[in-house]
């Protein structure tokens, strides 16, 4: 854990002390900043809110707050940009699924749910731990994994409550269960449409639907496996908070449940069929709950979960400002340009990718890796395919902090989570996918077809 913190701030470190020169030799299709000054404050505070989120010296979310403020006044990017995520699409639709959920409980309908998983598993955590990872897993496969976790979170808490289990025991697996279920296919996460839309751009065959699936199965296959025989181990003990109890012994609106379970449909379907965007899927359905006295609304109001809403929308600001200043261009740059034989480039662009994303969009991620590692490979005169894929998988198999991808940060707050929980509980799986996306992706898109 401590040599993991220690590379992100050598690779910061070093950044800041590129020559110019190298950063003069940038490939074409990458653009580095003229004057390189907001790009080196960017990276320093990152470093310094990775210092912060890592010991906690003040809560999360105020960490989170004073990143847009710094980048705010250190003019890296304007103050209506750096708080404008706050009205993010996204973040949006987290705070709406946190009322749509909350209204399954207080209806019991979550509770019917969870006493069904219970009885299935027979009261076994770990076959609780498998059935909530696998179920999600297949559906992230067709559905968009950010959707899919959040109308998960409250099904698995009314499992947890039923089973007498800590939910921090079952949702971080159940969020890296959504990330790699979303790698089987081409709708299941946003770097895979990012992926083949550059390869069109490039007049290459882009990759099939279910193609992705090659590695994005057996990815998930070993995330469940792993979980299920060695990795419930590394999550955090039990702690079972306060408002959970409550939400437990609270008197439930029976007569609304069916009422409730229609609305929760709705949502499900609208998101699935995409016939309305998924924020307004999820709005709606928020309005509905209140509107049908599902709940009221200060119970709507209190099921947010304001640490997951400022640290999401703090931190978007964080991968804007990466981008914008050329921060990212500029150590991605470092890393990639000084290498070209095809399995080292492949190493460099899978690990790198992975390391950025655990701090930035992956699909910010995979839009900068992209470009910068396929001129490389084309002048090297290897297959653009393998490369590009790795990248794809290496932005959604990010788990070693809760702004790597949404799902990440959907569950930290239900989950009771601490920034550290994510990297003690997410480093052997790190390892694992990268290691397999290293030696598996070249065998099945060769360098040299």
């Amino acid at each position: 854990m401590k040599r993991l913190f220690l590379l992100l701030v050598i690779l910061v470190a070093v950044s800041c002390c590129l020559p110019q020169d190298l950063l003069a030799a940038a490939p074409s299709s990458i653009k580095l900043p003229e004057d390189p000054t907001k790009a080196y404050i960017t990276l320093g505070i990152l470093g310094v809110a990775a210092v912060m989120f890592f010991t906690e010296i003040v809560p999360l979310p105020i960490t989170a707050l004073l990143v847009p403020i710094g980048l705010s006044l250190t003019g890296v990017i304007t103050s209506k940009v750096a708080f404008s995520y706050f009205g993010d699409p996204t973040v949006v639709l987290f705070m709406a699924m946190f009322i749509v959920g909350e209204g399954t409980f207080v209806t019991g309908f979550a509770d019917k749910v969870g006493q069904m998983a219970v009885a299935l598993s027979k009261g076994s955590p770990v076959k609780l731990l498998f059935f909530a990872m696998l179920a999600v897993g297949l559906l992230s496969t067709v559905l968009s994994n950010t959707g899919t976790t959040a109308v998960a979170v409250p099904m698995i808490l009314g499992m947890c409550l039923s089973a007498k289990l800590a939910p921090g025991k079952v949702l971080m697996p159940v969020a890296f269960a959504s990330s790699l279920g979303g790698t089987v296919t081409l709708v299941g996460t946003p770097p895979n449409g990012i992926i083949n839309s550059m390869l069109e751009q490039m007049n290459v065959q882009p990759f099939g639907f279910f193609e992705f699936g090659l590695i994005g199965v057996p990815l998930l296959v070993v995330g469940l496996a792993y979980y299920a025989f060695l990795g419930y181990r590394f999550l955090p003990e039990g702690r079972q908070m306060s408002d959970d109890l409550i939400t437990e012994q609270r008197p439930r609106r029976t007569e609304k449940m069916w009422t409730s379970v229609g609305i929760f449909a709705f949502v499900v379907i609208m998101m699935a069929s995409e016939y309305i965007p998924l924020t307004t899927a999820a709005v709606l359905g928020a309005c509905l709950m209140v509107i049908t006295r599902c709940m009221t609304m200060r119970e709507a109001f209190r099921s947010v979960d304001w640490t997951t809403i400022f640290l999401f929308a703090g931190m978007l600001s964080m991968s804007a400002a990466m981008s914008k200043s050329g921060a990212a261009a500029i150590v991605a740059h470092a890393v990639v340009s000084q290498v070209s034989e095809p399995w080292m480039l492949m190493l460099v662009c899978c690990a790198l990718t992975a390391i950025v994303t655990n701090f930035m969009s992956n699909t910010a991620t995979a839009a900068l890796m992209a470009p910068l590692a396929l001129p490389i490979a084309t002048a090297s005169g290897v297959s653009p395919l393998p490369i590009v894929m790795g990248i794809a998988m290496s932005a959604s198999a990010c788990f070693l902090t809760p702004i790597a991808t949404p799902p990440n940060t959907i569950v930290l707050g239900p989950g009771k989570y601490s920034f550290l929980d994510y990297v003690k509980a997410g480093w052997p799986l790190q390892l694992i996918t990268l290691i397999m996306c290293w030696l598996l992706i070249p065998l099945i898109w060769p360098f040299y077809p």
